[in-house]
């Protein structure tokens, strides 16, 4: 079987390549390396440098193809918030280009990278796969209308939607504006600089090693049946006290920190309800945070 993933260069889609070319499969990367690295790819990967909003690269790397994984995305709340019909463009018009390409092409199996940030903030604690979604960013709309439409194009092209939460691991960049918490807390602890909170630290969220997407999408591109959107974390929250906590245990040494004001927007808590996941394509965790964040911090001060 030959895989397309698009993203494959980024900070998921790379470990996925990696994954799939260890099971045997022949991979080809579609990435236009805005935020991808070249460098992320063994040197014989075959990568089509090209974009999603383009359906003539999109056509020309979907030749021969029989299963897309789509990781390609302009992801962060706040770069949405600060340009939205960027975010709007691609992780929307891309996700339809591809879509619409893959089934031209004859493409059998779809799954569709998308976002807890479909839920947006709302009082249940806990997110299941039945809760209406309220997203409350460009960047969770973004993902839901793509999520959305792709779910919609099902039939002959077998679709599957992953909502990810919180995913972290070693080749996260700790080093961009948008960075997320965990890469950018780790690069503190391992250089002792200062962290810094947003808020109270009493935010919670469903902490989720990247090994676990990996698992994943595997996992759903061997499903025998699709037209669902899965949640996919570890079923487990942590606040970043906690999180402040573990990267302390893992590095023996104190992370220093401040508190600063809350992030406009910030959801409180979040917590995924994994059992759709579970029954319908045999998801469980196979790393939990606490190993997670051991294994990430190895990466991170070896850097």
């Amino acid at each position: 079987m030959t895989v397309l993933v698009i993203g494959g260069a980024g900070f998921i889609g790379s470990h996925v390549v990696r994954r799939l070319r260890a099971e045997g499969e022949r991979v080809r990367v579609l990435d236009n390396l805005s935020t991808g690295k070249a460098s992320h790819l063994d040197a014989d990967v075959e990568l089509v440098q090209g974009d999603i909003r383009s359906r003539h690269d999109l056509d020309q790397a979907l030749r021969g193809v029989h299963a897309v994984l789509h990781l390609a995305a302009l992801t962060s709340v706040v770069r949405s918030w600060e340009s939205p019909v960027e975010v709007l463009d691609v992780n929307v018009q891309g996700t339809v280009n591809a879509v619409e390409s893959a089934r031209a092409a004859g493409v059998h199996t779809f799954i569709y990278s998308s976002s807890s940030s479909v839920y947006g903030d709302q009082a249940a604690t806990t997110k299941s796969e039945s809760m209406p979604p309220k997203p409350i960013s460009p960047y969770g709309h973004s993902k839901l209308v793509a999520e959305q439409y792709t779910l919609a194009r099902g039939g002959e092209l077998r679709v599957l939607a992953l909502r990810y939460f919180n995913i972290f691991g070693p080749g996260q960049d700790p080093d961009s504006p948008y960075a997320a918490v965990i890469p950018r807390f780790l690069t503190h602890a391992a250089h002792g600089t200062t962290a810094v909170i947003d808020g109270d630290g009493l935010q919670s969220r469903d902490f989720t090693f990247v090994d676990n997407a990996v698992h994943a999408n595997l996992l759903a591109l061997r499903a025998v049946s699709g037209g669902v959107a899965l949640n996919i974390a570890c079923g487990r929250s942590a606040t970043l006290l906690d999180l402040v906590r573990e990267i302390e245990r893992v590095s023996g040494c104190p992370l220093h920190v401040e508190h600063g004001s809350p992030r406009a927007g910030d959801i409180r808590h979040s917590l995924a309800d994994i059992r759709l996941a579970a029954s319908a394509i045999g998801y469980r965790p196979v790393v939990h945070f606490e190993d997670g964040i051991a294994r990430t911090y190895g990466a991170y001060a070896r850097a």
